[in-house]
């Protein structure tokens, strides 16, 4: 079997997928919410008005980035970029943020996101922390 080729077509739409921003958004939301799910191999980002309906959402995954850069700060603030400036053309001015989870994108999705001007009105830690846990296994014999 040989190699297959990669055709790329006119550079014109390459950005198309990773910058979907439209110029002008039907919702106008002042005050909203974002939930951050920062895990070791990926970052959620949901962005919510204040009852709690999903105005937009955005993964590292669906950005592109694939296998371990998924799970990196990079690639967290890329995403906190993108629902930030979902979030300024909806109007949103103020926005509460919930962060869940260990992984490395916690911080640098945050900073991406009021890197396009919002202001945050208070940050929230839910990551579920174990009391005891499961029993852990018997020592191996040999």
């Amino acid at each position: 079997m040989g190699k297959k080729r990669i055709v790329k077509s006119g550079g014109q739409g390459s950005d198309a997928k990773a910058s979907n921003v439209p110029a002008v958004s039907k919702k106008k939301v002042d005050v909203g919410q974002l939930f951050v799910q920062s895990t070791y191999n990926n970052t959620i980002l949901v962005l919510t008005d204040a009852k709690g309906n999903v105005l937009a959402q955005s993964s590292s995954g669906a950005l592109g980035f694939k296998g371990a850069k998924k799970g990196t700060p990079f690639a967290a603030a890329k995403v906190g970029e993108i629902l930030g400036a979902k979030a300024s053309v909806m109007g949103m001015k103020e926005a509460s943020v919930t962060v869940k989870g260990v992984g490395s994108g916690r911080e640098s999705s945050i900073r991406g996101f009021i890197s396009k001007g919002i202001t945050l009105s208070s940050i929230k830690d839910v990551t579920p922390v174990p009391h005891n846990g499961p029993k852990p296994k018997k020592p191996r014999r040999v």
